[in-house]
């Protein structure tokens, strides 16, 4: 399973915006993907809802986590995205 630990870097956490960008971008990647917070279950992350659930807020410690193939590539601009508090995933790393 690929797997990528990342620090949000929107200042708001993953709350509206940010998350909506998200999520959107979790979709557009094709592939299923998992995110969890400090120690609780990992939530799909194509899901508003779970992602909002985890309360995660800005400098939190997250794990993106996937096993299909791709993962590996989709992973490194999600978490790009979410590290740097970008508008948009990234075409490239």
């Amino acid at each position: 399973m690929a797997e990528r630990r990342v620090n949000i870097g929107w200042a708001e956490g993953l709350h509206a915006r940010p998350a909506s960008i998200f999520v959107r971008s979790v979709t557009a990647a094709g592939i299923p993907v998992t995110i969890a917070r400090g120690d609780a279950a990992p939530v799909n992350a194509a899901s508003m809802l779970a992602v909002l659930g985890l309360g995660a807020e800005g400098g939190d410690e997250i794990v993106l986590a996937s096993d299909a193939e791709g993962a590996e590539a989709a992973l490194d601009r999600l978490a790009q995205l979410v590290g740097e508090g970008l508008e948009e995933l990234p075409e490239t790393v």
